[in-house]
């Protein structure tokens, strides 16, 4: 919501003090020295917090064993494509009707470059990746109250306001307004950079021409033989763009965890995942929801039924516990540890928010509007459209993510119905692109806060609530390990939960060997 309402600069300043905005401190392979003398470790979730702990564990010389809920490893490193089936809370069923080859990731859909543990785990397993389009200058801002609700190209606004901007920036030196501020040497210097970043012309003045268009485009473009002559486009005003809004989405690809280079997995986000449970999954006893977690002083007792059929009881032993079920759910287990780590576990809330994937009959973004990859903006309740990063210039159809919503929309969202969801994402979607009135095959919505296996798309920790639990949170706990994005300071990311269960075992193996 800081985004919706102040933009995302102010976004990235709030996700930056609450530790999201972070970069990755994975240096390289984890070595674990020392023998752990047959000692075993249970571990609850085949995250990938889990899996990373369960595959360097077993290297390490330590007899593992994991517990996952659902039927197959990933968590919330997920993909859904045709001919799968979801039950959300309240006992909605979906199942996805997405052609062959087409996908949609519920949860994290892109890699920056500087998530070292998560790009050197996809290399270690074979996993192509591919570019993820961040930013793409022919996608669209919109505003539903701004260029009476036309969307306006990314380009336009970009070099409009920068323009302007670079124009003003120019006027006031030159009228002596930076003299306090800017040497007399600095000072041309400062009008030269200014003239090349704002695309203006010999007067510093950001006008209709060539060297505007030239950032902006042309409103006919140039061409050869006898084709028309190149005209220069006309500049959108200063106070017409302040007065959008739509200026708040131009420095998302400036954002650190959102400049290029960006990376996705070929086919699908849970190609990690699946690399992941190729090394790991015989380790894996799957459809396991756990309803205790006890321990003493000589290890830990795991009671679990199966999360499809119920019946009796099971129980699973070992000497140490790393523990990656999300707090929202934890909460609700009976579990023997310390006040202080329960406190934690209860006082830690989790984000909301919903994805809606749009299988539409043909990829129209890029045959009519040459919109290939990157994300379009918007102030309506779907928040942004995004466009795949794969499979250019193929013939049939193709899948946008069409919704990606949070707080108060996402919950306004889920009160829907599945098909109603799908239909809203579709009426806004529509604003931008009338295209989808035509050319729509069917949808899939998945709302995190509704996912009976994680309750929430993310911990999300507040400074006060870090000062009091975090601490609680990350010790080890008698024989008990906690691990996962919430236990990190790049929560909501896969290397979060990457690099925190590294952590725990490494703290954990400590213990073991000086016993």
């Amino acid at each position: 919501m800081i985004g919706t309402v102040a933009g995302s600069a102010a976004m990235y300043q709030a996700m930056t003090t609450l530790g999201f905005a972070q970069e990755s401190p994975f240096t390289g392979s984890l070595k674990l020295d020392g023998d752990p003398k047959g000692a075993s470790v249970l571990i609850l979730g085949a995250g990938l917090a889990g899996m990373v702990a369960a595959y360097e564990l077993r290297k390490a010389g330590y007899k593992v064993q994991i517990l996952e809920y659902r039927e197959v490893a990933g968590g919330r490193c997920w993909t859904i494509r045709g001919g799968d089936k979801y039950t959300e809370l309240g006992g909605f069923e979906q199942e996805c009707k997405f052609d062959e080859g087409q996908y949609l990731n519920p949860g994290p859909w892109r890699v920056p470059y500087h998530h070292h543990g998560v790009l050197h785990y996809a290399k270690e397993f074979g996993v192509e990746m591919q570019p993820f389009n961040q930013v793409n200058h022919n996608a669209y801002l919109h505003s539903s109250k701004a260029f009476d609700g036309k969307p306006q190209r990314f380009r336009h606004i970009n070099a409009d306001f920068n323009g302007h901007v670079a124009e003003l920036l120019a006027k006031s030196t030159n009228q002596g307004g930076l003299d306090q501020a800017v040497s007399t040497e600095d000072r041309e210097k400062l009008l030269d950079a200014l003239r090349g970043w704002g695309a203006l012309d010999k007067d510093y003045a950001y006008v209709k021409g060539v060297d505007s268009s030239e950032r902006r485009g042309y409103r006919v473009d140039p061409g050869g033989g006898q084709m028309p002559v190149a005209e220069p486009s006309d500049p959108i005003g200063l106070s017409e763009i302040v007065q959008s809004g739509l200026w708040r989405n131009l420095s998302t690809g400036n954002l650190y965890e959102f400049q290029t280079a960006i990376f996705q997995p070929v086919g699908g986000m849970d190609m990690i995942a699946k690399g992941f449970e190729k090394e790991i999954g015989d380790l894996v006893t799957y459809n396991a929801k756990v309803i205790e977690i006890d321990q003493d002083d000589q290890g830990v007792t795991v009671h679990y039924v199966d999360s499809v059929t119920g019946g009796e009881p099971k129980t699973a032993t070992a000497d140490w516990c790393i523990c990656t079920i999300p707090f929202s759910v934890l909460s609700q287990v009976k579990t023997k540890v310390s006040s202080e780590m329960q406190a934690a576990i209860d006082n830690l809330p989790y984000a909301a928010s919903v994805k809606v994937g749009l299988q539409f009959k043909r990829r129209f973004w890029e045959e009519d509007e040459h919109i290939y990859g990157g994300i379009t903006f918007t102030d309506l309740p779907n928040t942004l459209i995004s466009y795949p990063s794969s499979e250019f210039f193929s013939k049939g159809k193709g899948v946008l993510l069409g919704a990606y919503s949070w707080g108060a929309w996402a919950m306004q969202f889920t009160s829907l119905p599945p098909e109603e969801r799908v239909k809203k994402a579709l009426e806004y979607g529509a604003q931008i692109h009338p295209q989808y009135n035509d050319e729509f095959d069917n949808g899939i919505s998945i709302g995190w806060h509704r996912v009976p296996w994680t309750l929430g798309c993310y911990g999300t920790w507040s400074e006060d609530s870090r000062k009091a639990h975090y601490q609680a949170a990350s010790s080890i706990d008698g024989r008990i390990a906690m691990a996962g994005e919430h236990i990190s300071y790049i929560p909501a990311w896969q290397e979060g939960a990457i690099l925190s269960g590294l952590d725990a075992i490494s703290r954990l193996h400590q213990r073991v060997i000086n016993g």
